[in-house]
């Protein structure tokens, strides 16, 4: 890495840094959760505030980690708590305010690894059949929660082979780590996507050509799934709950707000263009989600199970749909069990485009600020990570998920997004902020988002956090809504997590005692 002022490694092409940002968002959530939030949330009329928040959210706070990580790229610093630094034009205090940024991709980690193994697992038991005798949601949910160990069943005895794919998982990321941003990250997603689109279509496909798999249901057939799919409910606007789970998808699907574009948007040359390839990743992204996964999840579970089981599947959460009910829809398929692997495969190859840039920010922070290689960073955040990953194994059905997921995977990307444009368009100012857009630009960026940058999305970031404050914020932190029995674990889970955000201050503290952090202008 690169001291304050010199360049750094360079991608080794534009459309690399494309690529990775396009895999980083494109994840489990495109194919199980913006299905369940788009159903669960008035069909065709969540996608009104989903598009005011792309618009107003997930663009402009693009726009601004892309250039945050050049310009801090090319000042030898590829991540939050240096590029805070640089944008702020070396205030003390926004150093500080990073580590969030690093915190939380990294709380992400943690158990999406986990996750990812199960679509590797579930992929192998679609081609052996595993699963295929299964015909009712509950044996199927017996038969995850056996793989899962939480309980004890026909099926498996223990949760050994969950354990066994996630540790193959988690070397596969950690291979593709190792090999860096070029060799590794890059040559990943320049593969995985491809095979993605090729993937998603022919199960779009296939979906799309089944007629009504129910001779005595005529009605239930692909056109009417789309419909239920999309016909808006209108009288759902009126809830405030369904525009916060818009502006959380967007967050969850764009992967704004987690670090991990800045730190790969930092690689860059001074002159690569950022306003046409955030779009484009952007793009790429909304493709997957709202034509491919929009097109596929929910209209098969209408063409199988009805309107009813279809709004049940939306009210059952994600892993329901992918664990459960795809599963059981395989089933009903001729040649499901390639359907499936097909399926689970494309999980997979989602999952591990996105977790391997959960690791990027911290990688790169400890790289540019301590100084130290690739392979010492990669190792040594491999043992933490493999560390804290297994409490939260062999802690699931005690609640630690669901809370690493809430800090990590909720509240940090909001509260790190709001720091991010605060910082970007008061302290940097946005007349270098557009100038800084501009460099390079195969694109010029409206300047009427000078106005959304600085007053509407930091003002709807924080209508965010202070309505998920007054609604939800007072029981979650007194655990109000945990059983007793899990209250430990919850605590065990937070001082872990506790832990982790003062180890990376105290990684910090190093890196300032060595100079890491001077004023901008004492730059070389």
């Amino acid at each position: 890495m690169a001291e304050p002022g010199q360049p750094r490694e360079n991608w080794g092409s534009k459309i690399g840094v494309i690529l990775a940002v396009s895999g980083s968002a494109v994840g489990l959530g495109n194919f199980l959760r913006f299905p369940v939030q788009a159903a669960g949330h008035g069909g065709g009329a969540f996608m009104i505030p989903y598009f005011l928040a792309f618009l107003l959210l997930g663009i402009p706070i693009a726009w601004v980690e892309w250039t945050m990580g050049r310009y801090g790229g090319r000042r030898g610093h590829g991540t939050a708590p240096g590029v805070y630094h640089v944008i702020s034009g070396g205030k003390r205090w926004a150093k500080y305010l990073g580590l969030f940024a690093v915190l939380g991709p990294l709380g992400i980690f943690f158990y999406y690894s986990y996750i990812e193994g199960w679509t590797l697992a579930y992929a192998f038991f679609s081609l052996t059949g595993q699963y295929q005798a299964l015909q009712d949601p509950q044996a199927m949910r017996s038969f995850l929660a056996g793989f899962q160990g939480v309980e004890t069943n026909s099926y498996f005895n223990g949760p050994w082979v969950a354990y066994a794919a996630f540790a193959v998982v988690y070397v596969i990321n950690f291979y593709f780590i190792y090999r860096g941003v070029t060799r590794g990250i890059e040559r990943l997603n320049k593969i995985a996507l491809p095979i993605m689109v090729l993937i998603a279509c022919l199960l779009l496909v296939r979906v799309a050509t089944l007629g009504a798999p129910h001779s005595d249901r005529p009605g239930q057939n692909f056109i009417n799934g789309l419909g239920f799919m999309w016909n808006p409910d209108f009288s759902a606007l009126k809830d405030a709950s369904v525009w916060l789970a818009a502006a959380g998808q967007i967050f969850f699907t764009l992967s704004v707000g987690l670090g991990s574009i800045m730190a790969y948007a930092s690689y860059l040359k001074a002159r690569d263009d950022v306003a046409l390839s955030s779009l484009t990743s952007n793009s790429t992204n909304e493709f997957f989600e709202v034509i491919l996964a929009g097109s596929i999840v929910i209209p098969a579970s209408f063409m199988f199970f009805g309107a009813m089981g279809a709004q049940q599947v939306a009210q059952g959460g994600s892993f329901d749909l992918g664990f459960v009910t795809m599963p059981l829809i395989f089933n009903q398929m001729s040649g499901g069990t390639y359907i499936g692997f097909l399926w689970f495969l494309l999980l997979f190859l989602a999952g591990i485009t996105s977790s391997v840039s959960l690791v990027q920010p911290l990688i790169t922070f400890v790289e540019d600020e301590l100084k130290l290689t690739r392979q010492q960073s990669v190792v040594a955040i491999g043992v933490l990570g493999f560390a804290v990953t297994n409490f939260i194994i062999f802690t699931l059905a005690q609640g630690s998920l669901d809370e690493v997921d809430f800090w990590a995977g909720t509240l940090l990307p909001v509260l790190n997004a709001f720091l991010e444009v605060a910082i970007f368009a008061w302290f940097f100012g946005l007349t270098r902020g557009f100038r800084e857009f501009d460099l390079g630009a195969d694109l010029r960026i409206p300047r009427f988002f000078g106005f959304v940058i600085r007053y509407i999305t930091p003002a709807f970031l924080l209508a965010i956090l202070l309505v998920w404050s007054i609604q939800q914020g007072w029981p979650i932190l007194t655990l109000k809504n945990v059983r007793p029995e899990h209250r430990d674990v919850i605590w065990v889970t937070r001082i872990i997590l506790l832990s982790v955000l003062l180890l990376l201050l105290w990684l910090l503290v190093i890196a300032r005692r060595r100079g890491r952090f001077i004023k901008p202008e004492e730059q070389r």
